[in-house]
């Protein structure tokens, strides 16, 4: 449930902001256009906004200030703390993950940024059943994250980090539970959503998906 990452969380929140703002150089590419990423989830968001993985409050911001109501799930002590300093309290950040957490009574968005591939792949589809029973029709899940069109093409992005002596992104790209769009799209289609993906950057992909 991507809790066994909490310890690289818990040491990541000390400089999260600095590499989504492009400082390391392994991961520029990863978190290339990281803003512009961002303001699309939030475009696509509506009405009560379910967010996983919050980390340091980036997406929670800029979802307050479009005026949505926003109730944040975060697993790690010392990224929840980093995101309600940012947020001034403007809304509550709990304790959780994509598939344990506290659920609300109605939802109409579900978003996050950079983090479902904490989950395998049967956890992933696990969370997104789950996910349908909040929903109304016309509700959507909206997630930009690192996917992959298919198993060649992650294994290649792979070869790629290694060649160029991003030996950190490599060992990332290894042992994260990186998926592909054909999966992601048929356990969608298979639970009753209609979605589409659009490319952001060479790793990130936005996954919208509307419930019918």
């Amino acid at each position: 449930m991507g809790r066994e990452f909490i310890d690289l969380f818990e040491e990541w929140s000390k400089s999260y902001d600095d590499t989504v703002g492009g400082h390391d150089i392994e991961y520029q590419e990863v978190f290339k256009h990281y803003d512009g990423i961002l303001d699309s989830v939030t475009d696509r968001a509506f009405g009560h906004v379910l967010e996983f993985g919050v980390g340091t409050g980036n997406l929670t911001e800029r979802l307050l200030k479009k005026g949505l109501k926003v109730s944040g799930i975060e697993p790690s002590p010392a990224m929840r703390e980093i995101a309600v300093s940012k947020l001034s309290g403007k809304t509550e950040i709990v304790d959780g993950d994509f598939i344990d957490f506290p659920k609300p009574d109605q939802v109409d968005s579900i978003v996050s940024t950079y983090a479902f591939h904490h989950l395998t792949d049967e956890e992933k589809e696990k969370a997104i059943a789950n996910y349908g029973k909040l929903l109304n029709t016309g509700g959507k899940i909206v997630f930009a994250d690192t996917m992959y069109q298919s198993k060649e093409a992650h294994e290649r992005a792979i070869q790629d980090a290694r060649q160029a002596g991003f030996h950190n992104l490599a060992n990332d790209l290894q042992t994260e539970y990186y998926t592909t769009i054909p999966f992601l799209e048929k356990v969608l289609e298979a639970n009753g959503y209609k979605v589409n993906f659009e490319r952001c950057n060479q790793f990130v992909w936005i996954m919208e998906a509307e419930k019918l």
